[in-house]
């Protein structure tokens, strides 16, 4: 498990380099998921680096809310996916690590565009009946924002995916509160979220998403629960901007970059565990 934080650390400290570089990005939400991909790829999802566009034969991930794509980009490098040399690239012209993923530079464990809000669900589902059709017993991951669900596609997804009984399916909620605008609450209340989901035919967990021995058994846990006629969805409680002091639980830090000084104080509080890029 100390090797799980140790890499969240290091993923953190790219995050941080990464969106200051380019005085662009989007930092909170990538801070605040961190445990999350990092329990995933280097310990729950099966996956391979040697990437497939097809996925068949391995866990398949799809991030909805993509703007947090540097902690995707960061995990992927880590993972061996690409050169960790490449991170510097970050929302450059010509770059693969655009600021929300993109498909036509060809990103390894990229595998579709997501930038516009609301539609990753969809294309999770479609990917969980796609491995049933195919007779594919590996599973289906997902992740997104919880003022993404605000956007009505949403409700439609989950709700036929309750109906169709998609059980091969885990997808989890950044349910942190914060959107660009300030609170979920203040700007549009999502409500008893709980409810809500178990309404439409899901099972639902609650986790807490900065507790790493917490995601690791809560992912684990999830992958016991499929197969049994519904699909899965993980409420996962974290804390926007999380291993930088200044940043957490603001949500201003949704979309900008730290200036100099700002860097030095976060890298401060970040140990370097794996070298920096």
């Amino acid at each position: 498990m100390n090797n799980l934080k140790d890499t969240a650390s290091q993923i953190r400290r790219d995050i941080v380099r990464m969106v200051h570089g380019v005085q662009s990005g989007h930092p909170g939400g990538s801070l605040g998921c961190t445990e999350y991909f990092t329990a995933l790829y280097f310990s729950v999802l099966k996956h391979n680096p040697d990437f497939k566009m097809d996925g068949k034969e391995e866990d398949l991930f799809f991030l909805s809310n993509g703007h947090i794509s540097p902690v995707w980009y960061s995990t992927l490098a880590r993972c061996g996916y690409f050169p960790t040399l490449e991170l510097s690239t970050f929302r450059k012209l010509n770059s693969r690590l655009q600021g929300h993923p993109t498909t036509h530079e060809h990103l390894p464990g990229v595998r579709i565009a997501s930038g516009s809000l609301g539609q990753g669900m969809s294309v999770a589902i479609g990917a969980a009946l796609s491995k049933k059709l195919n007779g594919d017993k590996h599973l289906v991951f997902s992740l997104h924002g919880d003022g993404e669900l605000e956007e009505g596609q949403n409700w439609e997804a989950i709700m036929f995916a309750g109906s169709k009984k998609v059980d091969n399916l885990i997808s989890t909620i950044d349910w942190n509160g914060q959107q660009i605008d300030g609170t979920t609450e203040k700007v549009m209340s999502l409500g008893n979220l709980h409810a809500k989901f178990e309404a439409f035919g899901w099972d639902v967990m609650e986790m807490d998403g900065n507790n790493m021995d917490a995601v690791v058994e809560g992912l684990n846990e999830a992958k016991t629960r499929t197969g049994k006629g519904k699909p899965i969805i993980i409420l996962m409680k974290t804390v926007m901007g999380k291993g930088v002091s200044f940043m957490e639980g603001n949500h201003e830090w949704h979309g900008i970059a730290p200036n100099d000084e700002q860097l030095r104080k976060a890298l401060e509080e970040l140990p370097e565990t794996l070298g920096d890029y």
